[in-house]
């Protein structure tokens, strides 16, 4: 379960999800499902989890001029989990820094 978790998402965006919402965002392993993603939050920050959404962004296209060519590549794909805690609980996110 440790490989499921890859880091907590921090922006602006996610920051007023938490504050208004008591939701928090996590960059996500691409395998693991929704019940998979609940059992590690729980595990490794101790509260309960009441919803998970998930969010799949597939990698963008880069282009980049060079002298010679164009080159292109690819940007990777990640999965987003966006967790909906259960009324009072919290997650300290900023003490693992």
């Amino acid at each position: 379960m440790s490989n499921i978790i890859i880091k907590p998402l921090l922006t602006e965006k996610t920051s007023a999800l938490t504050d208004k919402l008591n939701r928090f965002a996590f960059l996500v392993n691409r395998k693991a499902n929704k019940i998979e993603i609940k059992k590690a939050v729980e595990k490794a920050y101790s509260v309960s989890v009441t919803a998970v959404n998930t969010i799949n962004h597939p990698g963008k296209v880069k282009t980049r001029s060079t002298k010679s060519s164009i080159s292109v590549g690819r940007t990777n794909a990640v999965k987003k989990a966006v967790v909906t805690l259960a009324e009072g609980e919290t997650i300290d996110i900023y003490s693992n820094i």
